[in-house]
């Protein structure tokens, strides 16, 4: 007896007239297997769509921002990027492209040649980290610790993806991004970070653990953290984030991961509007 799968298809070849031989049922059957197997996995990347130029819109008003949010994404493949994309045609640090999208609309993405910074592409997954970063030379030398043992100790702790993990990065103002976005970046006032804190803790409540430590804001706190652990993260900007991507000395830095911004988005528009909330200026 044939099984349900099989049957099936074969009764209804066999009502609409069309029953001929065994090679076309064998022929239909495998393409209804087909166009089974095609529908499951269009069915398996489903999610629930977000109206990114709806949640940009109420970001850049409610927070008063003074550029766009940016849509940041880790891609691992070639063909993970939109068509049509295209790649930067310099080489500059991570942060410096957030300010690019942020500041100036620009839509691009890039590989591992584009980056600057070693520190943020290794943390980004793009390259390996070099020998006087991982042993804390580059940053004693630097003058941002006692010791190399102290930068050593900052380093081994800092969010990285693994190795060589990410091809691309992709980078847009949150408004017009042409992609899924895994990370949406903002830079702000303090007292906007209040209004996103109080959002993020609206429905919940509870407390936020941010994790940083005066390096690598952009890169591993903003994108890497907030990409591994799904939790909101806010920096100070770093030293190279404030002088090479125009983050002022009054503005802070936060990722959000995109899966909450809705939710952060929806609560902003609540919490801004609090009896007990002091209107911020630009």
């Amino acid at each position: 007896m044939l099984s349900y799968p099989v049957a099936f298809p074969l009764l209804l070849l066999q009502s609409c007239g069309i029953f001929k031989s065994l090679s076309l049922i064998w022929i239909a059957y495998t393409q209804i297997q087909t166009c089974m197997y095609e529908v499951m996995i269009m069915a398996s990347s489903v999610k629930i769509p977000m109206n990114y130029p709806e949640s940009a819109e109420t970001l850049k008003k409610l927070l008063k921002l003074s550029g766009s949010p940016v849509a940041f994404r880790f891609v691992t493949k070639k063909e993970e990027i939109p068509d049509g994309m295209e790649k930067l045609d310099k080489t500059i640090r991570h942060c410096a492209m957030v300010g690019l999208a942020r500041k100036e609309g620009k839509i691009f993405y890039s590989t591992a040649e584009n980056h600057e910074c070693n520190g943020g592409a290794w943390s980004l997954g793009l390259r390996e980290i070099t020998e006087t970063l991982k042993n804390g030379d580059f940053y004693f030398k630097l003058g941002k610790f006692e010791s190399s043992a102290a930068c050593k100790r900052t380093i081994d702790r800092v969010a990285r993806l693994g190795t060589r993990d990410t091809y691309a990065t992709l980078y847009a103002p949150l408004e017009k991004t042409p992609f899924d976005p895994q990370i949406v970046i903002i830079i702000a006032s303090p007292w906007a970070m209040l209004k996103l804190a109080q959002s993020t803790l609206f429905r919940l409540g509870g407390r936020i653990e941010a994790e940083f430590a005066g390096i690598q804001s952009v890169c591993a706190d903003a994108c890497a953290q907030t990409y591994l652990n799904g939790k909101v993260n806010f920096s100070l900007g770093c030293d190279g984030s404030r002088k090479f991507s125009g983050i002022e000395d009054g503005e802070m830095v936060m990722g959000i991961p995109a899966e909450i911004l809705p939710e952060i988005a929806e609560a902003l528009s609540v919490v801004a509007a609090a009896p007990g909330s002091k209107a911020g200026g630009k």
